[in-house]
């Protein structure tokens, strides 16, 4: 069959686009960031005014395991770095599970640092590492996620994951006409985001009497992972399948990769995409025509607010009631808005910065 040999080719090329993420993610600038950190800053930070830097302010960025998602989050930490001469400590983890990031950031805290913009590795278990640390003045953001509620953390700078999915789903559904077999690959199960888009997109299908989803596909950790795993998908499914959805950064460029080549290789069978996040193999395959369109997050905000609210915390300002979930906004990229889709994302940090002290810091 002409996808088993897309596969084939799909697993020799995966070991380059591998490679290629730990190159960029090991690149050196020419000017690094203050930091020392080493990773391409894209985007200037926005203009409105920062806090003045403090002396006693000891931040933290981290992340429970490395993911191609982190090192777009970073570009916002280094933003925050270079525009304020802060030099924030930022470590990744060596794996999801909850005592690995406790005993780091417990380390951490140990040797002074007292401001953490943090990924839980668990909704619920790192509520019990926050109870621990804020009683000591230690402040703490969530970026990307949110800890279940109640929690200590001030904060949740972060996508509504659930709503993007869904949008995701419509989209999707849109382009199959209404009606059709749907492939849902989700991405690692332990991420508290996991659980809430399988939620979105079930529910938006469950508005469609016409739609189905044929297969789902989770447990994914690396791009060879994910390769191997919508291939498999979709040879399995070939005659019946209409659409096909990721909602996690590895899938979305492994759905890229298998249905250009698919294509390459003359398949015939009608096939929609919708990713997430912006990968060049992702926005070459909408360029192409081969994917419909991805969800656009804000990893950059999700970095720089979240550590422009560690700094204002640190002065003194506290959360507004009732306003902790920072939604950092999300969009939708099409071929029509290739060229405006990260302007239009930039612009959206920028507003949320400027309204700060307006709907969510008080003295």
């Amino acid at each position: 069959m002409k996808l088993q040999q897309v596969k084939l080719f799909s697993l020799v090329m995966v070991a380059a686009f591998a490679m290629s993420l730990v190159l960029a993610a090991c690149a050196v600038p020419a000017t690094a960031p203050a930091g020392g950190e080493a990773a391409a800053t894209e985007a200037a930070a926005p203009e409105a005014a920062a806090p003045a830097a403090d002396s006693n302010f000891k931040p933290v960025w981290y992340a429970p395991a490395p993911h191609p998602y982190f090192e777009e989050v970073r570009k916002g930490i280094e933003a925050f770095e270079s525009e304020t001469g802060i030099t924030v400590e930022k470590q990744i983890g060596p794996d999801w599970n909850q005592d690995s990031q406790n005993q780091r950031m417990e380390a951490l805290a140990a040797q002074g640092f007292n401001a953490f913009s943090v990924y839980p590795a668990d909704a619920v278990g790192t509520n019990g590492l926050y109870e621990q640390l804020t009683p000591n003045g230690i402040h703490i953001v969530n970026f990307g996620t949110s800890t279940a509620q109640p929690t200590t953390a001030s904060f949740a700078v972060a996508t509504d994951v659930k709503a993007a999915a869904m949008r995701a789903a419509e989209e999707l559904i849109a382009a199959m006409g209404g009606k059709g077999n749907i492939i849902n690959v989700l991405e690692v199960l332990e991420d508290p985001n996991t659980a809430l888009r399988k939620q979105g997109i079930e529910e938006v299908v469950a508005k469609y009497p016409d739609v189905t989803i044929i297969q789902e596909v989770a447990g994914i950790k690396s791009v060879e992972e994910a390769v191997q795993k919508v291939g498999d998908a979709l040879s399995a499914n070939i005659d019946k399948v209409d659409g096909i959805i990721a909602t996690g950064y590895t899938p979305s460029v492994a759905i890229a990769q298998v249905l250009s080549e698919y294509k390459e290789k003359g398949g015939e069978r009608t096939i929609h995409a919708v990713g997430i996040d912006t990968d060049e193999v992702v926005m070459q395959a909408i360029k192409d025509g081969v994917m419909d369109g991805t969800i656009v997050q804000n990893p950059y905000g999700h970095g720089y607010l979240s550590m422009l609210l560690l700094q204002y915390l640190s002065e003194g300002y506290k959360p507004k009631a009732d306003a902790y979930f920072v939604d950092a906004g999300f969009a939708f990229a099409t071929q029509e808005n290739l060229e405006t889709y990260n302007e239009d994302i930039l612009a959206v940090t920028e507003q949320i910065k400027s309204e700060l002290m307006d709907k969510y810091l008080e003295k």
